[in-house]
C-alpha cells in the first residue's frame, strides 16, 4: 500500500500495512490574491476615489499609520479585500477545532433555516438553532438545559446526482463573528443574506455571492413534478408548454397586470398561466382566452398547489433557476455557519441553496492513508486545574511512554479492522467509521486577512494578545504556520495586528 512522504515521524509495519506515526502538521498556502496594498487602496478609495491605486506607495510611512488608525479604530472591512487559500494536512480533531471557528462564508442570525421534515415546512432562525445548541433552552424556572433534541437537527440539503432536495442531519452550527453582508434578491421575490465570500450554486457551479451579477441565474428551492400526469401523455403535455411559451409575446404586454395579485409588472418579470389548470381541463390547454399574465411569485404559489392535485403524481422539492434581480451591501452584523455532512455539503437557507466553508478530504470516494497524530516529546501532557483556568504541564517520560505506545497500538488495530472490511467488498463509507480522530486528513480552508485574524485571535496563545486564549496545541500549530504565511504576504498589516493587541479589526 502507498503511502505519503512525511519529513518527520518514524514508519513502523504493523498488520500488514505500513504506517506513520507523526508528531507535527503541514501548512502550505496554495494560491493567494494577498498583500498590503490590497488594504491600502480599498481604504483610500472613499476619499481618492479611482486615484486610490496611484496614492499606493507613495509614502511608506503614510501607508503604515493608515493600517496602523484602521486596526486601532477596528474599521475592517478594507482588510477583506484579500484572499488566501492554505491546503492544511493534520489530524481530524484539529478540524473539528476549525469547525468551530469559521473563517469564510456565513449568513446572518436571521436567516431562515427549515428545520423538522421535508413534510411540516418549519423553518427557525440560524440564531436561534445556534443559541439552543450551544448555550441551551431555558426550562420552567429559567435556567438553561442543553437538550439531546436541540443536537440532532435534520435540514434540507440538495443531492447534486438527482436535483432532489434530501432531509439530513446537521453537523453542528457555528458562530462566526461580525462580517458584511450583501442582499440578493431573485425575480421570484426570494431574497438572501449574506457574507461577500458565501458560496451560492448557480447552473450547477458554486459561486461567491461577491462575484454574482443582477441577471445571473441561481439555485433556488422549487416543487418540481417527478413523475407523469396520469392521463397527458408527455409529448402532448410538452407540446402544450411549447405552445403556451410562444403564446406570450400575443398575451403579456410591455407591461401588464398578474391575474392573481392585479400588480403591474415589466414584460420581463411576467409569465403565462392557464386560468384553469391542464390537469383540471384539458380542452381549455390551447384555448387563448384560458392564459392570462402572472408575476414570478404567483407562478411559483400556484404551481406549487396544482402539482398536488389529483390528476398530477406527487411531486417532489428540488431547484429551479432563478434569475438575480439585485444585490446590495446591507450593513454589517454576527454572522453564523452550519456545516453539512458530505458528499453535498450544502443546504437551504432563505429558499436558496448554499455550501458551507469546510471542505475536508472524504473517506467516501478514496481509501485513507494510514497516516497517524503521536504527540511530540515537547506536547504537554498533564491538565492541571478547572476548566476556563486550567493549565498544561509537562509529562513525565514514562506518560509520553503509555501515549505513545497506546496510540500506536489503537491506531494499528483500527487501521486493521479498516481494511479487513474494504478487502471484503465492503463501501469505503461504512468502513471508515472504525477509524480514530487521530487520523491524518487534508483539507483546503479559504479566508480573507480580516478573518484569519479573527481565527488567529482564538487560535493562537500569545503574551502580546489583549484577549488572552487557550487553544489545542494541535490547532495552534496549524494556526502558527498560517500566520506565518501571512506575514510573509502582509507584512505591514501583520505589524498593525500585533501593535493593536492581536485584536481583528
Amino acid at each position: 500500500m502507498a503511502t505519503v512522504d512525511a519529513t518527520k515521524g518514524s514508519q513502523l509495519t504493523g498488520d500488514g500495512a505500513e504506517a506513520r506515526f507523526l508528531d507535527d502538521v503541514t501548512v502550505e498556502l496554495v494560491k493567494h490574491s494577498a498583500s498590503d496594498t490590497d488594504v491600502l487602496w480599498a481604504a483610500r478609495v472613499s476619499t481618492a476615489g479611482e486615484q486610490s491605486l496611484e496614492e499606493v506607495g507613495k509614502d511608506p510611512e503614510r501607508s503604515r499609520g493608515l493600517l496602523n488608525f484602521l486596526m486601532r479604530d477596528r474599521h475592517g472591512s478594507p482588510f477583506e479585500h484579500n484572499s488566501m487559500t492554505f491546503l492544511v494536512s493534520a489530524p481530524i480533531f484539529v478540524f473539528r477545532e476549525f469547525h468551530r471557528h469559521r473563517v469564510g462564508w456565513c449568513l446572518p442570525g436571521d436567516a431562515q433555516i427549515p428545520v423538522g421534515t421535508l413534510k411540516n415546512g418549519k423553518t427557525k432562525k440560524i440564531k436561534d438553532i445556534y443559541a439552543d445548541w450551544h448555550e441551551g433552552v431555558r426550562d420552567s424556572v429559567g435556567r438553561l438545559r442543553r437538550l439531546p433534541s436541540c443536537q440532532n437537527l435534520s435540514t434540507r440539503t440538495l443531492n447534486l446526482d438527482t436535483g432532489l432536495i434530501e432531509w439530513t442531519r446537521m453537523v453542528d452550527v457555528f458562530k462566526s463573528g461580525v462580517k458584511p453582508i450583501l442582499k440578493i434578491t431573485t425575480s421570484y421575490g426570494k431574497t438572501l443574506r449574506c457574507s461577500p465570500d458565501h458560496a451560492i450554486l448557480s447552473r450547477g457551479a458554486w459561486v461567491k455571492a461577491k462575484d454574482l451579477r443582477p441577471g445571473d441565474l441561481i439555485s433556488a428551492q422549487a416543487t418540481v413534478p417527478v413523475g407523469e400526469y396520469t392521463g397527458i401523455p408527455r409529448r402532448l403535455r410538452e407540446g402544450i408548454q411549447f405552445w403556451t411559451t410562444r403564446m406570450k409575446q400575443e398575451v403579456v404586454a410591455a407591461v401588464d397586470v398578474c391575474h392573481v395579485c392585479q400588480a403591474l409588472f415589466d414584460f420581463g418579470d411576467l409569465e403565462v398561466d392557464h386560468v384553469v389548470p391542464v390537469s383540471r381541463e384539458l380542452k381549455l390547454a390551447l384555448d387563448k382566452d384560458n392564459l392570462a399574465p402572472i408575476c414570478l411569485p404567483c407562478h411559483e404559489k400556484k404551481s406549487g398547489v396544482e402539482a398536488w392535485e389529483v390528476k398530477r403524481r406527487p411531486s417532489r422539492l428540488g431547484i429551479r433557476d432563478e434569475k438575480v434581480s439585485s444585490i446590495v451591501s446591507d450593513g454589517e452584523e454576527e454572522t453564523y455557519d452550519i456545516s453539512m455532512p458530505g458528499p453535498w455539503h450544502n443546504f437551504v437557507a432563505d429558499g436558496i441553496v448554499v455550501h458551507n466553508s469546510y471542505n475536508e478530504e472524504s473517506g467516501r470516494y478514496r481509501e485513507l492513508q494510514p497516516n497517524f497524530y503521536v504527540p511530540g516529546p515537547e506536547r504537554r501532557l498533564v491538565q492541571e486545574g478547572r476548566p476556563g483556568k486550567y493549565v498544561f504541564a509537562e509529562g513525565s517520560a514514562e506518560q509520553h511512554k503509555i501515549v505513545t505506545e497506546a496510540m500506536e497500538s489503537s491506531y494499528r488495530h483500527s487501521y486493521a479492522a479498516y481494511q479487513e472490511m474494504l478487502e471484503a467488498g465492503i463501501a469505503r463509507e461504512v468502513a471508515r467509521a472504525v477509524l480514530p480522530v487521530g487520523l491524518f486528513s487534508s483539507m483546503y480552508a479559504t479566508c480573507n486577512a480580516r478573518s484569519l485574524m479573527h481565527f488567529l485571535s482564538l487560535r493562537t496563545k500569545n503574551e502580546q494578545a489583549k484577549v488572552p486564549s487557550f487553544p489545542q496545541r494541535e490547532i495552534e500549530m496549524v494556526a502558527e504556520k498560517m500566520e506565518a504565511a501571512w506575514a510573509e504576504l502582509m507584512p505591514l498589516t501583520h505589524a498593525a495586528f500585533v501593535a493593536a493587541g492581536r485584536v481583528a479589526p
